[in-house]
């Protein structure tokens, strides 16, 4: 198939469930949506704006919850580098307080995501979850800058570490609380979708692994090799370098509006497989903040009423919504054929 037909009728909204499991989570929205106008009239439409309310609320407790944890953790960090010297403790703990504070334009994101759309930002405000992506890229960059600068400095001028054993312990609680972080933001974030609050998750994921190098370098000191503790300084600033371009090029592709291919090819699947349509022409997806906007064009006979095409286009969408559960707006363009 190719080109674009009339638009008028043949468009149609599919704003729908979004799978199951969230029955726990919607107990506290019925007040919010009597105050919004979501996209059409349908049951579907309503239970569309509940979930992406939900998932928004329990994306905002995550990040409340993981802040305080990662905050705890970089406190008893720093008492530690307070009277030990340690710069590689050090690096590792700024990086834990920008990590911990990667969550706050992450919740203002979340939270300007319930606002209901309105006829300036038609489609709503998750691009904000895109914006915020952008700044916790900046911070990790912030923070990669600050601990690369004193673990120089360190380099240059000497360093010297005492309280060896409390600065392998603090490596280890750096672990295990960034570890615990990352499980919990990770669960919560493919639960409702977030591939920010995913990457954020990985993100902790990562630093946990560069608390433990703290614990290599407070060994090395303590078996009379000090320069490894700015050396592993050194080196958990290029693994935040990492991170830096690896999220930068994430948040590249969903400002860019790229999405996963097995999100097209199983609305194209699902398309295909429908009774009455005769083929499936463009297929476009987007991310719009953590829920997807498509749209599909097929192909129909030239003689099949408006009610069987009606038929095809409710059938599409909730097959749709099944193979993608992410799905929030389905666009579909009937074109006649043959």
């Amino acid at each position: 198939m190719s080109g674009r037909h009339g638009h008028g009728d043949d468009h149609h909204d599919a704003d729908g469930h979004h799978g199951g499991g969230w029955a726990g989570v919607r107990r506290s929205f019925s007040h919010v949506l009597s105050h919004l106008n979501p996209f059409g009239h349908s049951h579907d439409a309503a239970d569309s704006v509940d979930d992406a309310l939900a998932s928004n609320e329990e994306g905002i407790r995550a990040l409340k919850i993981s802040l305080v944890a990662l905050v705890v953790t970089a406190l008893l960090q720093a008492v530690v580098v307070a009277f030990s010297g340690s710069v590689a403790l050090l690096a590792d703990t700024i990086h834990n307080f920008g990590d911990a504070l990667t969550a706050l334009p992450l919740w203002v994101a979340f939270a300007l995501a319930k606002r209901p759309a309105n006829r300036a930002y038609t489609y709503g405000y998750g691009r904000a979850e895109d914006l915020a992506g952008v700044a916790i890229v900046g911070l990790i960059l912030f923070s990669a800058c600050v601990a690369g600068y004193q673990s120089v400095t360190k380099l240059i001028n000497g360093s010297e570490v005492s309280n060896v054993g409390w600065v392998a312990a603090a490596g280890v609680v750096g672990f295990l609380g960034n570890e615990l972080v990352a499980q919990f933001r990770i669960r919560v974030g493919k639960k409702i979708g977030s591939a920010a609050l995913v990457a954020d998750g990985q993100h902790a994921r990562t630093d946990g692994f560069t608390s433990l190098a703290v614990v290599a370098g407070a060994l090395g000191v303590a078996f009379g090799y000090p320069i490894l503790d700015p050396l592993v300084g050194l080196g958990i600033t290029v693994a935040i370098l990492f991170i830096v371009k690896d999220s930068a090029s994430s948040m590249w592709r969903r400002m860019m509006d790229a999405v996963e291919p097995e999100v097209v090819d199983s609305i194209e699947e699902v398309a295909a497989g429908v009774p009455g349509v005769e083929g499936v022409g463009v297929v476009r997806a987007r991310w719009v903040g953590h829920r997807i906007h498509s749209e599909v064009e097929i192909g129909v006979l030239g003689g099949v009423s408006a009610s069987e095409i009606a038929r095809i286009r409710e059938r599409l969408s909730a097959e749709a919504r099944r193979a993608v559960p992410k799905l929030e707006r389905l666009v579909v363009e009937a074109v006649p054929c043959g």
